[in-house]
């Protein structure tokens, strides 16, 4: 009822015939985790759409509930996790690759608010120090995380998703993008893009939640 916002839902109400999308799927599991501490794939929202089919699923699921990450005190860089260091240096060797690249699509229907996107975009910014991080070698030649306090980003819209996925430059924050390409009028597929450098503190799944739940105009817990 929260997320679809058109009045009591019963057991057997179809999720996307009471006006669910995609965007609202997503939203539906962040609510689902928040409320029951079990990650539901999206994909079982399409597959098992309706509230008894979905209770069913939260009933077989093992609990995963989210734990907070302490920030650490402020410095001018922080070492970096053993994963970090390998995925550095391997990137290092091979600047043009893309395989530690990670991306996705979203799609969205109805009426684009663009203004709207952008705004929820520089927040997610804001919110994760992770797409504000670039990596560098320190003095000692080892490998560092450098967190800036804003970075530059552009939402680019482009004609196809096919020239999408490019190298990222691991010195130069945000290791993250997004584009837009308009399908039609009421349709558009958002496509975004991260390296899994940074994905320790933030995965393209939890991205993809927190946006549908901004872009709806939802609070976000710290």
């Amino acid at each position: 009822e929260e997320v679809l916002k058109n009045g009591p839902a019963g057991i057997d109400d179809h999720f996307f015939e009471q006006g669910g999308h995609s965007l609202k799927a997503t939203a539906l599991v962040s609510r689902i985790a928040k409320a029951f501490g079990v990650q539901v794939p999206l994909k079982e929202i399409f597959a098992k759409p309706t509230l008894e089919e979905l209770a069913a699923v939260i009933q077989e699921l093992d609990e995963s509930p989210y734990a907070a990450i302490e920030p650490a005190d402020k410095q001018d860089t922080y070492p970096v996790s053993s994963a970090q260091k390998r995925m550095y240096v391997l990137q290092q060797l091979d600047e043009d690759g893309t395989g530690y690249n990670m991306p996705a699509a979203l799609k969205l229907t109805g009426p684009l608010d663009r203004a709207r996107l952008d705004e929820v975009f520089r927040q997610l910014i804001r919110r994760h120090e992770s797409l504000r991080t670039s990596f560098e070698t320190g003095a000692d030649g080892e490998p560092v995380q450098r967190i800036h306090d804003d970075v530059p980003f552009t939402l680019i819209e482009l004609a196809s998703a096919e020239d999408f996925v490019r190298p990222f430059q691991l010195q130069e924050a945000p290791l993250f993008r997004a584009s837009l390409v308009k399908e039609a009028e009421e349709s558009h597929l958002l496509l975004v893009d991260m390296h899994h450098i940074i994905s320790d503190g933030v995965s393209v799944g939890t991205l993809i939640r927190e946006f549908s739940e901004l872009y709806d105009n939802r609070t976000l817990d710290p």
